[in-house]
């Protein structure tokens, strides 16, 4: 198993430790994101590693856009493809498939650093903390 290990090309990085016997990463979304519902709703979920150069324009606006208010994926001229029953983007240089193992709610008392608190959580809407194991990369030939 890696041991912190980064994961990734020179555009795109993502830390892998072990734990549990396995290679894990972490992923944090916040409770109000439509991402977070599919998340909690499945077994598992990909990662998805687009080039940041070429896919620049699309990853901008996949970042300020909801999937709630409109088909961004389609919005964006990316394309969804399948592993078993795990929902990736079909332009993905790299796709982690990964099974959620354990999953935390960011709590006010935990925070050692209360600026970064009062900076980022002023409006209460935390982020969720979820470790999955990495049960296999999808890799472009």
């Amino acid at each position: 198993h890696s041991q912190n290990q980064n994961y990734g090309h020179k555009t795109h990085q993502i830390p892998i430790f072990c734990m549990w016997g396995k290679d894990i990463v972490s992923v944090f979304i916040r409770q109000t994101r439509f991402t977070k519902e599919f998340v909690d709703n499945a077994d598992c979920f990909s990662i998805s590693f687009l080039d940041h150069e070429k896919y620049a324009k699309e990853l901008g606006y996949l970042g300020t856009v909801s999937g709630r208010d409109e088909d961004k994926i389609n919005k964006a001229n990316l394309h969804v493809e399948f592993s078993g029953d795990v929902p990736y983007i079909e332009e993905a240089d790299d796709v982690m498939i990964c099974k959620k193992m354990f999953r935390q709610t960011m709590e006010p008392d935990a925070f050692i650093d209360k600026e970064a608190l009062e900076k980022w959580y002023s409006d209460k809407n935390y982020h969720d903390m979820y470790m999955a194991s990495i049960e296999h990369i999808l890799e472009k030939k």
